[in-house]
């Protein structure tokens, strides 16, 4: 997995990135008709029900803006919200609180979403022993933000991007000739490149687990569409020689089921790509 420095640094490319497209050459509205000495004080108000996500993201934007603003932060990170509860007060140059506004509530929104979604599935799995994993199926730009959201909301990350963890799918077996040859050339290649990477091999069905199984140096089984019955004959077959993941169409009605099969975990894309956004205002006090 990542480092918590890496993942600073992708919150902060974030950050300029999206100040950059936001606000180009200056907040043109707010240079228009506000004094640049005018002070100001807003509140981040919830119009819906969740988790909330992203307070401490906001922060970090309110002090790229404008290291003067203070913010007195009310709920926090990964805590339930109803409508009408203040989250926190921005207090500052008026100028810089509205140049801040765009960003601090296209990430919370979106953020506070997939920490409710995450949290939905967390839930349903409680009393097993299986978590809940997010994938890359991400919004291009904002992974950072998006796999953040999933922890707050209590789930686990998967591997950050394709640096961090080896995983060989059905196309990469396909394109290696086969399971045992994409796993003895993986082996070669982190031996030659000196890496230590752990490796997740995808099975589709019972006979691929097993000759899977004949190779050493597998840290996960991830068990792909597989129906309930050979979902519980895989996590017997495999037993405790590596970890077990199911993934492929995963909802919340089938979620409880398959994590009843004794799977270590679960992945998701649906926490990340099939959320809508938590509706949330930032106005002026």
């Amino acid at each position: 997995m990542i480092t918590k420095e890496q993942f600073q640094k992708e919150i902060d490319l974030i950050i300029t990135n999206a100040i950059r497209e936001d606000v180009g050459d200056g907040d043109h509205s707010s240079l228009a008709c506000i004094p640049k000495d005018a002070m100001g004080k807003a509140k981040l108000l919830v119009k819906d029900e969740g988790v909330i996500a992203g307070v401490e993201f906001a922060k970090m934007v309110f002090q790229y803006v404008d290291k003067n603003m203070k913010v007195e932060t009310l709920i926090e990170d990964g805590s339930k919200v109803k409508y009408g509860d203040i989250v926190f007060y921005v207090e500052g140059s008026s100028q810089s609180i509205l140049k801040a506004e765009r960003l601090v509530l296209n990430a919370m929104q979106r953020m506070s979403a997939i920490a409710t979604k995450t949290k939905v599935f967390v839930d349903l799995l409680e009393g097993t022993k299986t978590q809940i994993l997010d994938t890359r199926k991400t919004t291009p730009g904002i992974r950072a933000l998006e796999k953040w959201a999933v922890k707050i909301g209590g789930g686990e990350n998967h591997r950050f991007a394709l640096y961090d963890m080896i995983m060989l799918k059905d196309n990469h077996i396909d394109f290696a000739g086969g399971i045992t040859k994409a796993i003895t050339k993986t082996k070669l290649y982190l031996k030659d490149s000196n890496k230590d990477l752990k490796i997740i091999v995808e099975a589709r069905n019972l006979e691929e687990i097993r000759e899977i199984l004949k190779n050493e140096g597998v840290y996960r089984i991830l068990i792909d569409n597989f129906n309930f019955e050979d979902t519980r004959k895989a996590v017997e077959l495999i037993g405790d020689r590596c970890l077990t993941e199911s993934s492929g169409g995963i909802n919340e009605q089938t979620a409880r089921k398959y994590a009843e099969c004794g799977v270590d975990f679960i992945s998701s894309g649906a926490l990340t790509h099939s959320v809508y956004n938590m509706d949330l205002s930032l106005k002026a006090v």
